[in-house]
């Protein structure tokens, strides 16, 4: 790969690289978890880094395969995260760490979501992050009425568990 391509891809994943701690926070238990996955999505991005053609927003895309990387390793572990090694790399990308010592709140909120199903935590985490509804469908692959019905119904289904 060219270092042309390799500076572009470092330079958007540093950027975007709170998409990533994100997931993994939503999809893993502990700090060991959420580094392997972060390591793990960090490897399924760079590989499929060529392959990206500018279609949707790098972040769009980013959601889609940092998702599907989670999900695929949670449903195939358990809630075990195993990793592979990626050697031969020759860049570094700094990793900022994520404090969430002042998030109490969140903290409630992150578990509530981690008892959804897969979709429906994907689902929050685009909404979160002020993504429309549009994007929502693109990156899950569901309709966007679909999307709006399935948020609405998540909506009550943690005012419930939060304000009981």
């Amino acid at each position: 790969m060219s270092k042309d391509l390799e500076q572009q891809f470092v330079t958007q994943f540093e950027a975007h690289q709170n998409i990533v701690h994100k997931i993994c926070r939503m999809y893993t238990n502990n700090r060991d978890q959420h580094n392997d996955l972060f390591q793990e999505v960090t490897v399924q991005l760079w590989r499929a880094y060529p392959k990206f053609r500018g279609d949707a927003k790098f972040s769009t895309w980013m959601y889609r395969v940092a998702l599907n990387t989670a999900i695929t390793l949670y449903r195939k572990s358990k809630r075990q995260v195993t990793t592979q090694d990626f050697e031969g790399v020759s860049f570094k990308i700094s990793a900022e760490e994520y404090d969430d010592t002042t998030e109490r709140q969140l903290k409630l909120m992150y578990a509530a979501v981690k008892e959804l199903n897969d979709i429906d935590k994907a689902l929050v985490l685009l909404y979160l992050e002020d993504k429309d509804y549009r994007e929502i469908s693109q990156t899950l692959g569901i309709s966007e009425v679909n999307a709006r019905v399935k948020m609405n119904r998540i909506k009550g289904k943690l005012k419930k568990v939060l304000n009981p």
